[in-house]
């Protein structure tokens, strides 16, 4: 009996070499210099992509595959994947789960910085990346400030170091909250999925890793993302000061904190992300940032 095509690729995958085996094959050593540290556990690799709102067919933009251990589980689950690799040492292994993926992988040989992830995934597509661990950061604030949100990427699950990832999901009040929890919790939905210990990786990291699923949402109070980075940079930038001090620099600032009656001898991490959004608000009416 003739399987079906969906089924003829599940085979061909579960045929490909052990991720081991195929980096041993091609001499493939991760690289410091771009942040590479290789995930290989299967059941491990499968959780993550379990986190992920994802339906048979859906588009992932993936960054950094290396070896493709995410990218054999994304296929595995039925996803049509978009992986940007800029390390020419991974191609061979990651043309070979091409060839073995019925069309569903699309290698694109560069750098995520500088290609165009909407061009090539398209509107809806997710988000699925190891991220290199030099870059993670840069790239989840660009695709958090893009001028148009809803954005075209429907949700991200991105693994970074554990401390990023604390400070993406930071509370009000802890020590890891500050710019970049303000502007990931402003714009999406953010939930921590899931602590991989560093002896996960090969070679092991000197930390921990934790994954993070984000979820755009329209905020609360829709404002400037540019005119609400400034604020939360002049506020966090001195976060051991006042925010009388921290934002004096800042036109109309303190007037803004007096209207909405915010004690200007508060700390930036009191402050709510609601806070942040109310205080660019204020200053969006005002002529000093048209």
């Amino acid at each position: 009996m003739i399987g079906s095509p969906e089924e003829d690729v599940a085979k061909a995958l579960a045929a490909l070499p052990p991720l081991r085996d195929e980096i041993a094959a091609e001499g493939l050593r991760a690289d410091k210099a771009l942040g590479q540290n290789f995930l290989l556990d299967l059941n491990l690799l499968a959780r993550i992509v379990r986190s992920i709102p994802l339906a048979p067919g859906d588009r992932v933009y993936e960054v950094g595959p290396g070896p493709g251990g995410l990218t054999r589980a994304l296929l595995m689950a039925g996803a049509e994947v978009i992986a940007v690799e800029r390390d020419a040492r991974a191609l061979p292994i990651l043309q070979r789960l091409s060839a073995a993926s019925g069309g569903r992988l699309k290698i694109v040989h560069g750098d995520a910085l500088e290609v165009d992830p909407e061009a090539l995934a398209g509107e809806g597509a997710h988000i699925a990346a190891n991220l290199p661990y030099n870059i993670g950061t840069l790239l989840l604030t660009g695709w958090l400030t893009q001028a148009r949100w809803l954005p075209w990427w429907r949700s991200a699950t991105l693994m970074f170091q554990k401390e990023v990832a604390e400070r993406i999901a930071a509370p009000p009040g802890s020590s890891a909250y500050g710019r970049l929890s303000v502007l990931a919790q402003w714009r999406c939905d953010v939930r921590i999925e899931m602590l991989l210990p560093a002896r996960a990786f090969t070679p092991p990291p000197k930390v921990d890793s934790a994954v993070v699923r984000l979820v755009p949402r329209q905020p609360d109070i829709p404002v400037p993302v540019k005119l609400l980075e400034k604020v939360t940079a002049a506020a966090f930038g001195q976060r051991r000061k006042m925010l009388r001090q921290s934002l004096k620099g800042l036109p109309d600032a303190l007037q803004a904190l007096e209207r909405l009656g915010i004690d200007p001898t508060r700390r930036a991490e009191t402050l709510t992300v609601r806070d942040f959004a109310s205080v660019a608000q204020v200053l969006a009416e005002d002529p000093a940032y048209s």
